[in-house]
């Protein structure tokens, strides 16, 4: 299950680069008491180490840090980007959606990655998070899924 509600989301936002998505992203997390201020320039440390690789497909970017780097508990963020950016990933830029990912250890944040991946593989509904314009569209995908 996914437990999200509109304090974790913001659509169609102006960043100047993939920093800014992620700092959006995580600021959302952290408003929310889900990790400490560190764990975003640890979302951002990870990617300036190894790459864009939380860019996982087409238009999507998963930002995540160690949980040591600030989680408190799992958790998600969703960011509709008003245009999207290149991270530097090649085959799936530009990025139109960035949901930062908080885990407290290496297991706990299993189930609910694993909900999440069955929205995004819903190509109807990856469409309509793309889109969206308001939270609230957002909001229904997954309550959708919790029913």
């Amino acid at each position: 299950m996914i437990n999200i509600d509109e304090s974790f989301i913001k659509t169609n936002i102006e960043v100047k680069d993939w920093i800014e998505a992620v700092r959006a992203a995580g600021e959302l997390l952290l408003n929310n008491d889900i990790i400490e201020e560190r764990f975003i320039e640890g979302m951002i440390k990870v990617v300036k180490e190894k790459g864009p690789y939380i860019v996982i497909s087409k238009g999507l970017a998963i930002p995540h840090a160690r949980p040591e780097d600030g989680a408190k508990k799992v958790g998600i963020s969703i960011v509709t980007l008003r245009k999207p950016i290149n991270f530097g990933n090649k085959n799936n830029d530009p990025v139109k959606v960035v949901i930062a990912l908080s885990s407290v250890d290496s297991e706990s944040h299993i189930e609910l990655l694993s909900n999440l991946v069955k929205v995004l593989n819903d190509k109807e509904k990856f469409e309509v998070i793309k889109s969206a314009k308001a939270v609230q569209d957002i909001l229904e995908i997954f309550r959708e899924e919790v029913k």
